[in-house]
Order: C-alpha cells, then sequence, then structure tokens
C-alpha cells in the first residue's frame, strides 16, 4: 500500500474544486430569474438538473472506478465538468444551462465516488477518519469562497473602467456585459482544465479495496432496496440535501424579494456566510458527538435550525441577515450523523448502501424545484416553508434510529469519580 502525502494533498485539492463549482447555484438564482426572464420554479430546475446527476451517476460511477481504476475515471469526471462549464461559458442561455449542468454534476458525482478509497490509501487507513474531516472543511472553505469570487467579479465587470487588471480584462472580453456573473464559468473551465493537466502527470498509488467497500452487484442493491431501513435512510439522506440546498439556493432571493439586499453584495455575502458556518458547526458538533448520543445531537440540532429557519422567514430585515447562515450552523452535522447512523444500522454490505445514501443526493434537485414551484403560486416565503417538512424529516430520525454500533463517547460522570478518588 503507498503513502504520499502529494496525492493527499491532490485528493485536497479536488474537494475544493468540487465545492467551488458545486455550491455556486444559489448566488446566481436571482440573476438568472432577472437576465433570463424565468419563473422561480424555472430557476430552481437549473439546480434540479445538477443535482439529479448524482442520483443518476452514483452507483454506476462506482462500477466505472472498479473497472477502470482512479486515475481515468477522475480525468473524463474533470473532462466532463469543463465541456459543461465552456458550453455555458460559450454560449450562456438557460436552455444550455440545464444540459451542461447536467454534465457538471455528472463530473463532480463521479469525483466523489472515486476520491475517497484513493484518500484512505495515499493517506493511511489510520488517518483516514482525520482526513476525510480535513477534506469537508477545504470543501466548505471553498463554498465560502466562492460566492465572494462571484461579487468581486460581477463588481468588476458590471463596470469595464473596474477591470484594470490583465484576468479582469480578458473576462470582461470573454463575458457579455450583460451578464457578468457568467464570468465564473470562464473560472469553472479554467479550474477543471487545470486539474486534468495535474492529474495526467501524477502517479496514483493501487487501490486495494476491501470486500466490505467493493461496489457490489445489481442483484446486492435489490436486496438491499427490499429493505425498509435502507429506504428510511436513504429518504432522511435526501430530505437533509434538500434542505441544505433548498435553504443555499434561495437565501439571495428572499433577502433581495423581501428585503431589498443586493443579491450581488449583501445575499451572496449571507450565502457565504451560510456554507462558513456549515463547516464550522461541524467543530461544534465533533465535540458535542464526544459527549452525547449522535441521535440526541441531531435532534437538538435540527430543532434549532428549524427555529433560525423561523426567524429568517419571519423575522425582520437584520434577523433574516443572520439567521439564514444560522440555518447552515445547526445543518452542519446532520451529514456525517446520518451516514454513520444508517452504516452502523446494517451488518454488511457497506459499500453498495454507501452508494444507495449517495443517489439520496439528488434530494438537492427536488426540493428547491417544489420550493420554486410553490413559490410561483404562493410567494417565496410560502414555498420555503416547505423546509419545516424536509428538516423534520431529519429530525425525526434521532427518534427512529436504531444503531447496532452507537458513537463513543466521554463518560463525564466516570471521569469526575476517578479524579476525585486520585
Amino acid at each position: 500500500m503507498t503513502r504520499s502525502r502529494y496525492m493527499v494533498g491532490l485528493v485536497f485539492l479536488v474537494f475544493f474544486v468540487m465545492s467551488l463549482v458545486t455550491n455556486i447555484l444559489g448566488p446566481i438564482i436571482p440573476d438568472i430569474i432577472r437576465d433570463f426572464h424565468v419563473s422561480l420554479a424555472a430557476a430552481a430546475f437549473l439546480g434540479f438538473f445538477f443535482f439529479i446527476a448524482y442520483g443518476v451517476m452514483s452507483i454506476p460511477a462506482g462500477f466505472w472506478v472498479e473497472k477502470y481504476s482512479e486515475k481515468p475515471v477522475m480525468i473524463t469526471a474533470f473532462l466532463a465538468a469543463s465541456m459543461g462549464s465552456l458550453s455555458f461559458a460559450l454560449f450562456p442561455s438557460y436552455s444550455v444551462a440545464l444540459g451542461s449542468l447536467f454534465v457538471m454534476g455528472a463530473g463532480m458525482a463521479t469525483l466523489q465516488v472515486a476520491v475517497n478509497p484513493l484518500l484512505r490509501v495515499s493517506g493511511g487507513e489510520e488517518h483516514f477518519a482525520f482526513n476525510s474531516a480535513f477534506a469537508q472543511l477545504i470543501f466548505g472553505v471553498a463554498s465560502f469562497i466562492s460566492p465572494r469570487i462571484y461579487s468581486y467579479l460581477v463588481e468588476n465587470l458590471e463596470d469595464s473602467s473596474k477591470a484594470n487588471s490583465f484576468p479582469l480584462h480578458v473576462l470582461a472580453r470573454l463575458t457579455p456585459r450583460d451578464l457578468p456573473w457568467a464570468s465564473m464559468y470562464w473560472i469553472f473551465a479554467a479550474s477543471t482544465l487545470v486539474m486534468i493537466v495535474v492529474l495526467i502527470f501524477m502517479r496514483f498509488p493501487r487501490v486495494e479495496r476491501k470486500e466490505d467497500e467493493r461496489a457490489g452487484s445489481w442483484q446486492l442493491y435489490g436486496e438491499l432496496l427490499r429493505k425498509r431501513i435502507v429506504w428510511f435512510f436513504f429518504l432522511s439522506v435526501f430530505a437533509y440535501v434538500g434542505s441544505e440546498q433548498g435553504t443555499a439556493n434561495w437565501i439571495s432571493e428572499f433577502l433581495a424579494k423581501y428585503h431589498g439586499y443586493d443579491p450581488h453584495t449583501t445575499g451572496a455575502t449571507a450565502v457565504s456566510w451560510f456554507w462558513g458556518l456549515l463547516t464550522a458547526g461541524c467543530f461544534i458538533g465533533m465535540g458535542l458527538l464526544k459527549i452525547f448520543d449522535s441521535r440526541k445531537v441531531l435532534i437538538g440540532f435540527a430543532g434549532l435550525a428549524l427555529l433560525c429557519l423561523s426567524a429568517a422567514l419571519f423575522g425582520s430585515a437584520a434577523v433574516a441577515l443572520y439567521a439564514f447562515p444560522g440555518v447552515g450552523l445547526f445543518a452542519s452535522i446532520m451529514w456525517p450523523v446520518l451516514v454513520s447512523l444508517a452504516l452502523n444500522s446494517v451488518s454488511e454490505h457497506h459499500g453498495p448502501f454507501a452508494g444507495i445514501l449517495s443517489t439520496g443526493i439528488m434530494g438537492g434537485a427536488v426540493v428547491p424545484v417544489i420550493i420554486g414551484r410553490i413559490g410561483d403560486h404562493f410567494g417565496l416565503r410560502t414555498g420555503l416553508c416547505f423546509l419545516y417538512f424536509t428538516f423534520g424529516c431529519v429530525l425525526t430520525v434521532g427518534f427512529w434510529a436504531r444503531p447496532i454500533i452507537t458513537n463513543a463517547t466521554v463518560n463525564l460522570k466516570k471521569k469526575v469519580v476517578v479524579e476525585a478518588t486520585t
């Protein structure tokens, strides 16, 4: 088994680029609605096409990685992301965006399947938990940065006199003046093309999967899907990702529509802080999970997320500006807790089960569209009330989950007794 710090660094870089591409839809939705003259539901369909690719590609990608190995699959995935980005950058229109985002989503879904075994082998099994947590931190940092790059580009490209640096000058020539936000897709295209070059020259270690990590057969997936617990956890992951994307995608439009905030600056910053606090909340959650049962932590955080959602939807402009990022803070531990509870609730076939859970990411495709559809008929505030249902579904997991193995916690009472007797 080959250990390589350079390969670990490469995986971290892959996570950064994946996040940079994935979480930009929220800030640009107000621009899409205004510039393409589409409804709320039509704007949400852009996210639908991106995230539905996760549902389509997660399981097939596992078979491809086992058959062809990580390197060619990752290069192909980044090539797909490059083609998707370039197609929209060259021909920025609503119809082109739908196809390009599906292709980009397919690439990101494939990468997500490929990089985790690579991280385990190159970093070592004993460091896998730490490296995985650090990779999620990098993913969150990129999500925080992406909306700020968007704000910088829009502010400087709307007025050509501000494009006083060479990169801005090039982007100003490539991007339609009335669509400055489309310049982000040139950034995505350049980033993914650079990754292809890097991957070509990197030497990959050989990944030997444990039996439990293999993709399995279609028959095995069918066997798992006949179990009720598998469907319950699939739907809980579906609800969580739908809640996450359903909140993030509509923050900027809600703040603009109901409180008059500029989506290019204040709205984008609020989305940035949503992702930033979602990342920071992981550290708080990690500490709490050493003290409390993960189900209790999930119930507490889900309840607080619902309180923040209520404040965001029905509070004042100033309250909404802070409450939306607060939702991100308390949503932070939901994904790792749901996945760990799910995998700890079955005794075998964890690899195929993880593939089924990954298809639940398509909740990020469906829920924003439902919010948009309701919003077109009854107003965006009413549409966002659908999140009470999806966050509520996540909250219920804390009550019905019965894992075979529970998370290890520190016995504080025992520790106090020991210290008192010494």
